[in-house]
């Protein structure tokens, strides 16, 4: 029997940024209570302040250096919901909006690929066990589960020897620092080897899709985005990729946007599909059956919000979303509560156990439009062994929907799926719970959290062929236009607007709100998806989603090895560099690494 006690884990690795967490147990390791806390700080709203609102765009990806793209793409929509709202008949071209979902739903897949093999599969699979596994045993589990071309016993022989190797050399490399032979891992030999060998081919994967971002955005990350459109203007006649074609200038063709660049986004939607199809999902299903236990845990607060994406008929028609918005409370799916982003009191962001400070008091909940970013930090000095939990304890905000800690992510926006009536996510929905024999309460899990995850990758990569077969349609038919430069200039806007830019990230809902007076920006809040899941309590004491599911039944078996807090804080996929941002208070450089 263990002592009642403390466990500090800081920082959680296999996130991007820096998470710290602390739970307190008791005698028989139990979590009585969680405390998440972001010990970085934000400065990107800081650095936006006065600047051109059409250029905001290029400084808000660099919140983040995963999911750059949808920083960008927030900035964007702010500017042109503010531009919408003031002048009605502002419209972004039907290209634009499809490329731009192209560009999403890739991030989406690629996105949740990675998550899952690079960054959560490690908490389920045990890499050095594979050593044991017979390869002939592994290609025949494998063949049973998919007709996936590489699953010989050849194929895993040779990738027993590569781990091998790096067990022998006494560097596991990327496989360093797990919790190898943890008794919490119930994976046996041949499902670890099966599971490390598309580990590694997920690695080569994720090359080859990142090329439909750099055909539409001109690079990845930070591909580039344009207010009115897309930066992507399209060639009608493509040359043969060498500057010889009919559309070439200056011994290179026009546009990546040709029927070769085209040709080469379907390629990538192909592969896309073919490894959900068959690796991610036959993958997540097998290793979720050793771990039905982990359907009964890791619950957060039991409400979703999602601001919905994907427009079939552009961002201001949110009935046209395949990803739907609204806000799903105490589990009840026969109810989507609609979303007022105008009412002061409906989305606020707290600060009581944030260092920052508020004017008005940091028991007050501010409205984005409103929302204030002065630093105040009054926590301890490291290196310090606690955080004083009843003062202010993280860089994160505490955002709330009426006054309600909600949870946002793949299994938000799954439930809003369903809840909808969207065929395909109850079908796979259903079709999950049927085959790992789990109730549908699993859904509120830890468990069910992963499982969305791929779920919704595959309803994402299924609907890429559609977007990508009506923009082909638009230019077969004459319609190549990707931008609007009608109201380009700022001298043409109104004195002051105010918009947001809205959509949902891998990890959930993501919103930018930007307050613009004569051209000039004068206000920019971002509310991230690991600020809404990640943030501390708020001034009624209520835990945000991370504290709450940590607090959800679990026992860990060696405080000294909490695998069980990060199978459930990795379930969020957490972004912590999104939720808070590194900056020197001048704009100056901070450090300056040397590689050699």
């Amino acid at each position: 029997m263990s002592t009642a006690q403390r466990i500090v884990v800081d920082p959680i690795t296999r996130i991007e940024g820096h998470l710290r967490i602390e739970a307190a147990t008791d005698e028989q390791g139990r979590i009585t209570s969680a405390y998440s806390a972001g010990t970085m700080v934000r400065g990107i709203e800081i650095i936006l302040r006065g600047r051109d609102p059409r250029d905001a765009w290029a400084f808000a990806q660099r919140i983040c250096g995963v999911c750059t793209l949808v920083h960008g793409l927030a900035s964007v929509r702010s500017v042109e919901d503010a531009l919408h709202r003031s002048l009605p008949d502002y419209r972004i071209p039907r290209n634009a909006e499809i490329i731009r979902n192209l560009m999403i739903a890739a991030q989406y897949v690629h996105d949740h690929v990675m998550h899952f093999y690079h960054l959560h599969a490690l908490d389920w699979v045990d890499v050095v066990s594979a050593l044991k596994a017979d390869p002939r045993a592994t290609s025949q589990l494998a063949q049973s589960i998919s007709k996936w071309p590489k699953s010989s016993p050849g194929y895993f022989e040779d990738v027993q020897k590569k781990i091998k190797t790096f067990v022998e050399q006494g560097q596991l490399g990327i496989f360093a620092n797990g919790y190898w032979g943890h008794p919490a891992y119930k994976l046996p030999p041949e499902a670890n080897l099966m599971a490390v060998a598309h580990y590694l081919e997920a690695l080569a994967w994720q090359r080859d899709v990142v090329k439909l971002h750099t055909i539409f955005g001109g690079k990845n990350p930070h591909p580039n985005f344009v207010v009115g459109g897309v930066p992507s203007a399209i060639s009608v006649q493509a040359g043969d990729g060498h500057g010889k074609g009919p559309m070439h200038r200056g011994g290179q063709d026009a546009t990546a946007v040709n029927m070769i660049g085209l040709q080469t986004v379907q390629n990538v939607i192909d592969k896309m599909r073919e490894f959900v199809d068959q690796v991610y999902v036959p993958d997540t299903l097998a290793i979720a059956g050793f771990y039905k236990d982990w359907g009964a845990r890791g619950e957060g607060v039991g409400n979703f919000l999602c601001f919905g994406d994907l427009p079939a008929k552009g961002f201001w028609d949110t009935d046209s979303y395949l990803i739907p918005r609204g806000v799903i409370l105490n589990r009840d799916l026969s109810t989507i509560h609609p979303i007022d982003l105008d009412k002061d009191d409906e989305i606020q962001e707290f600060i009581t156990h944030a260092w920052y400070k508020y004017g008005a008091g940091d028991d007050k909940g501010l409205h984005p439009w409103s929302g204030e970013t002065e630093f105040n930090f009054t926590g301890p000095k490291p290196p310090y062994e606690q955080l004083d939990v009843e003062s202010k304890y993280s860089w994160l905000k505490s955002p709330r929907w009426q006054g309600k800690v909600v949870e946002v992510g793949p299994l938000a926006r799954v439930l809003l799926m369903v809840a909808a009536g969207n065929a395909q996510a109850k079908d796979l929905v259903d079709y999950a719970l049927k085959t790992l024999d789990v109730p549908v309460e699993a859904l509120y899990s830890t468990l069910g959290r992963t499982a969305a995850r791929t779920l919704e990758s595959k309803i994402v990569a299924d609907a890429m062929p559609g977007m990508y077969d009506e923009l082909l349609a638009n230019i077969k038919a004459g319609d190549v236009r990707t931008f609007n430069e009608q109201y380009w200039e700022p001298s043409t806007w109104p004195k002051h607007m105010n918009g947001v830019g809205l959509m949902e990230a891998p990890r959930g809902g993501l919103s930018h709100w930007i307050v613009i007076d004569d051209g000039r920006i004068s206000n920019y809040q971002a509310v991230v998806p690991s600020t809404w899941n990640a943030g501390p309590r708020d001034p009624q004491g209520q835990a945000g989603p991370y504290e709450a599911a940590l607090q959800d039944r679990h026992v860990l078996a060696d405080p000294k090895q909490p695998i069980e807090i990060l199978r459930t804080i990795h379930s969020f996929d957490p972004c912590i560099a999104c939720a808070v941002h590194v900056t020197d208070p001048d704009g100056e450089e901070l450090i300056k690494v040397k590689v050699r």
